[in-house]
């Protein structure tokens, strides 16, 4: 693109007047695209680093006119955009924009203050301790987390995501675990005592719990879920007695509301009093169902945050608040800031003993007037229609539910509570994976997959604001008309490439090699073939939380050890595990392959040739294929 030639009458910038008359203009653009969005494609039509050769390779040396530069972002920003506020944008959470909220930041951002302490602005920060005040009693928050409550020590704060809230609370449980060791063990080095601190979460926690325990340095325990993915109090009390016996020192427990994979609500009425018992610090993460409490029908799903000490929701996700709105609240706002504060004399003054200065509640020092936007839209909006809006997407939800279950090549995964549904097709992993790929490359239609306890599943969750019934019915016509022609095409056209057994004969042949192979991982001395199919199918997740144990563990860096533990980990692995991992869906199928078996040759064994490898036993090997038919 090459520059425009363009010489203004000053040296830059815009006049008052000249921004009158372009602000009108991007007003109206505004709003033109949020009416129009549904004609545009979901997700952009480009690969990455398609914007390199469409701008020059230089910033421009003289100024040019807004005329020109509102013309290359229609031009060439807005085809890479992903449309977020689209009527068929179904992938993670809702991203608010609501009208009030737009206008809120235009003011906000045209005051242009940084509002570090009380001092620094006043109004910014007494704004957002009442709209933490408000927004807490909406929710129905125990008045112990309140700030105006007569006595307490509780108060909110407004973070820049769930992600901070996270963190801030890890190390704020961090520094009163640690203060309370160093008092009783003062000759111990503070480094081992850090060392033997242990975190908890589900296993569908956000990654960001699993973040802030490796820059936290605390082992980070991950714990399995019941059958609707829910942490229970049993599952945390056991973890917690395990890790007294190794020596460990259990500190910090993070819940959630709302799981992002399937929206799933731990059970803190279990979990508290468990918590409480063992004098842990419990953080609740309500990044999306948190808002939801505005509604009083949700709210025997926080039952037991009486228990917390801190508790976060994202307005930005399921309340019309833009980008970045989290929503923080603790019950003693001294733990908080205790682990947070730095008191340079250039920051401090004479109301310090009076006011709230919150650069001691977070990470950043600078801090945007985000109360601004939750003032306006609360205001705008009501009590009331920020419930309807709410149920209205529940509602939405539940529609799309009742569709997929009334098509009998679709099946639900996990309950559908608020605005989210996990299903997939019934069907193999990969037909499942090419469904999502085709939907999504179509542009008509975006959503993400999760792992639910192994299966992959895919999320459609309602997100713009005013999404309506025939919206939902759109998706759901698109996604059953794609699904069936992935299934014709599955049929005519089989998934994989080996060629495949037509006769009896041939499936029997298939039936007693994957047998052979089992009997073949019990063998020591395939243990290099062992280890590179378990390695092959680790998750993301054990990935992480062995990461996760190693940042404090110093003999997790001795490289001999680290072998020991990985290999450790494939010598527990029996038959019936492998079974499950690799030959469920292959023997599943109405049409069995042989596949390559590239992950079961060995230097010594090619079981492509299994006669010439060591003698079997060859009555276990019948049994094997017995037990193998029953799948």
């Amino acid at each position: 693109m090459e520059s425009k030639k363009w010489q203004p009458k000053k040296t830059g910038g815009m006049s008052s007047t000249e921004f009158r008359k372009y602000g009108k203009e991007v007003v109206d653009y505004i709003a033109d695209y949020i009416e129009n969005i549904q004609k545009r494609r979901v997700v952009p039509a480009i690969e990455p680093g398609y914007l390199r050769n469409l701008l020059p390779n230089m910033a421009p040396q003289h100024a040019e006119a807004f005329e020109d530069v509102i013309s290359d972002f229609d031009r060439y920003i807005m085809p890479g955009i992903t449309h977020w506020q689209h009527p068929r944008f179904h992938a993670y959470f809702p991203a608010g924009n609501a009208f009030p909220n737009l206008l809120a930041d235009m003011i906000s951002d045209a005051i242009g203050a940084v509002g570090f302490s009380w001092a620094a602005c006043p109004a910014m920060t007494e704004l957002e301790i009442i709209m933490l005040d408000w927004f807490g009693r909406m929710i129905g928050l125990p008045d112990a987390f309140l700030p105006f409550t007569e006595n307490g020590k509780g108060g909110g704060v407004i973070q820049g995501s769930a992600s901070e809230c996270n963190f801030v609370s890890l190390l704020a449980a961090r520094f009163e675990v640690l203060k309370e060791l160093r008092q009783r063990f003062p000759f111990v080095e503070e480094g081992l005592l850090l060392s033997k601190l242990v975190a908890y979460c589900s296993k569908e926690a956000h990654s960001s719990v699993e973040k802030a325990c490796m820059i936290g340095m605390v082992k980070l325990k991950i714990l399995d879920t019941d059958t609707k993915f829910r942490l229970r109090g049993k599952t945390l009390r056991l973890a917690i007695e395990e890790d007294r016996n190794l020596g460990l020192i259990p500190f910090f427990v993070s819940t959630t509301l709302g799981t992002t994979s399937c929206c799933s609500f731990d059970v803190l009425s279990e979990i508290g009093p468990v918590c409480h018992e063992n004098d842990l610090w419990l953080h609740v993460d309500g990044a999306y169902g948190g808002s939801a409490m505005i509604c009083p029908e949700f709210r025997p799903l926080m039952e037991g945050i009486e228990y917390a000490m801190s508790f976060n929701t994202n307005p930005n996700k399921f309340m019309l608040i833009n980008f970045d709105c989290s929503t923080m609240w603790v019950k003693d706002r001294y733990k908080l800031t205790q682990a947070l504060v730095v008191d340079p004399l250039y920051l401090q003054h004479s109301w310090t003993d009076k006011a709230i200065d919150y650069r001691h509640w977070s990470i950043p020092l600078s801090r945007r007037f985000r109360s601004l936007k939750l003032w306006f839209v609360i205001r705008v909006y009501g009590v009331e229609g920020l419930q309807s809006y709410i149920r209205r997407h529940c509602r939405l939800a539940k529609l799309f539910e009742q569709l997929i279950r009334a098509d009998n090549i679709f099946e639900i995964v996990g309950d559908v509570i608020l605005g989210l549904v996990c299903f997939r097709m019934v069907a193999s992993e990969e037909m499942n994976q090419a469904l999502l790929t085709k939907l999504n490359s179509s542009g008509r239609i975006h959503m993400v997959p999760a792992s639910l306890n192994g299966r992959f599943v895919i999320r459609f969750c309602v997100c713009a604001e005013h999404a309506t019934e025939k919206d939902i019915q759109i998706a759901y016509d698109f996604i059953s008309q794609t699904a069936r022609h992935i299934y014709q095409d599955s049929v005519s056209c089989p998934l994989a490439e080996d060629e495949e057994l037509e006769t009896a004969e041939e499936k029997e042949e298939c039936i007693e090699q994957i047998s052979l192979l089992a009997f073949f991982f019990k063998n020591k001395k395939k243990e290099k073939a062992f280890a590179l199919f378990r390695k092959e199918k680790a998750t993301l997740s054990q990935k992480r939380s062995f990461l996760v144990r190693m940042v404090s563990d110093p003999k997790c860096y001795n490289p001999k050890i680290v072998r020991h533990l990985t290999m450790g980990g494939f010598r527990k692995m029996n038959e019936d595990v492998v079974r499950d991992l690799s030959l469920r869906e292959a023997i599943g199928r109405t049409k069995i392959k042989v596949t390559n078996l590239k992950y079961f040759k060995h230097d010594n064994v090619n079981t492509a040739s299994s006669s010439s490898g060591p003698s079997v036993d060859e009555e276990e090997v019948i049994a094997s294929s017995n037990t193998i038919r029953n799948y």
